[in-house]
């Protein structure tokens, strides 16, 4: 039964980029809710089975902590309706920090987590292209795979760029190392398709971290890797709009005297509710209605909007996850550090402009890292094993000892 959980595990990675592309409608909802569905289903009598459940770590109490919190502001929110709904998203996105601890076992697993979401991005970067191809460059400047926010659909392409590159460094088999090179000239592109500016400064911080990976990497992975990305600084000249490549240049007008595409009344508005509930908050999901906003609007900044659905407990719990991420990062190696801490990195900047903390990819990140911190202290030969390049560091001793 544990090999069924496992197996629906790297399917839910897999969907988790593409998820908003695939929607059966209610009650069903897209693809990875679905496949999270059966994951849980899988995941309970895998545990029964075993008779034991792994002891939870300082992430997967904090995770825990922020949901209850959110659970009991039923009680004192100002929107019944949107709290209700908020908690049970939190429930389905929030899990996968639990169940990859459970689940996952040895580095060679988180290396396979790792292929599947770099495998699902690859296939958000296809469905964009695709709807390029059908919608055609005339007039328009932004484009996004069927179903998908361009926005989100950046922040989940950028996360995927670090990972690959972690792969590409450390993977033995070509169809491995094909998946890392080819992701990231599409994923790039697409990026840039979104025409998302915080996106594309995002990809810029995800890049630079990728070059970084790239420094003491094998002389195969360097030239892989760095014509990957001379591919990626190419392709836009080729196929992305002229009008998109506008809309992006105006970032540092944005920047200097723009509103941020009217963030900052949004944040005015926010900071205002919040001041109003400053300990507990108005209840999950309220945000909207705290800042008296219209229904299509979001906080478009993380901290603000736990700030003003939690109150400070929830944004002290939101730190102190970060902070546990940041925690499991220093037990890492050089590779799986720099290579993971880009991920975080990634996400902590997206979270400044989007309201991050309703997302399957934050929570399955925030999890993977949790995941590498536990196995660098269990299994560090394994690791090295699995990531680093230099084997021979590695004394025969602890190489018994590894999982792979």
């Amino acid at each position: 039964m544990r090999r069924i959980a496992w197996a629906m595990l790297l399917v839910f990675a897999f969907t988790v980029p593409w998820e908003y592309s695939l929607d059966l409608g209610a009650p069903l909802g897209n693809i990875s809710r679905i496949a999270g569905l059966l994951l849980l289903i899988a995941t309970v009598p895998a545990i029964l089975q075993t008779g034991r459940i792994r002891k939870p770590g300082l992430m997967q109490w904090l995770v825990l902590a922020l949901f209850l919190w959110f659970c009991i502001s039923c009680f004192w929110t100002i929107d019944e309706t949107a709290t209700f709904e908020r908690i049970r998203t939190f429930a389905q996105v929030m899990m996968a920090v639990w169940i990859v601890w459970e689940l996952a076992e040895s580095p060679k697993d988180l290396r396979n987590l790792m292929r599947a979401y770099v495998a699902g991005s690859l296939v958000l970067a296809v469905l964009t292209f695709a709807n390029f191809a059908s919608l055609g460059a005339d007039g328009q400047a932004r484009f996004a795979a069927e179903g998908q926010d361009p926005n989100d659909m950046a922040r989940f392409l950028n996360l995927g760029f670090p990972l690959a590159v972690l792969l590409l460094r450390s993977e033995q088999r070509w169809w491995g190392r094909a998946l890392a090179i080819g992701y990231l000239p599409i994923g790039f592109a697409s990026v840039l398709l979104t025409a998302s500016r915080s996106g594309f400064v995002n990809a810029s911080i995800a890049l630079a971290g990728c070059v970084v990976l790239l420094v003491r990497a094998r002389r195969r992975a360097i030239l892989g890797g760095l014509a990957a990305i001379a591919v990626s600084a190419l392709v836009p000249w080729l196929i992305v709009p002229y009008a998109t490549i506008l809309r992006i240049g105006t970032i540092p007008e944005q920047l200097m005297g723009g509103d941020l595409n009217q963030r900052i009344n949004i944040w005015v508005a926010g900071w205002q509710a919040f001041v109003h509930a400053p300990l507990v908050g108005s209840g999950a999901g309220s945000f909207v209605a705290a800042s008296r906003l219209a229904r299509i609007d979001t906080a478009h900044n993380t901290a603000l909007a736990l700030a003003v659905e939690g109150g400070l407990v929830a944004l002290a719990l939101g730190f102190a996850i970060v902070a546990s991420a940041t925690h499991s990062l220093l037990r890492l190696g050089g590779v799986t550090r720099v290579g993971l801490g880009t991920a975080l990195l990634v996400g902590i900047v997206s979270s400044m402009a989007a309201t991050v903390e309703g997302s399957r990819s934050t929570w399955l990140v925030l999890a993977l890292i949790s995941i590498a911190g536990r196995l660098a202290v269990q299994a560090p030969a394994a690791m090295a094993t699995q990531f680093e390049t230099k084997f021979h560091a590695i004394a025969p001793s602890q190489t018994a000892e590894s999982v792979v």
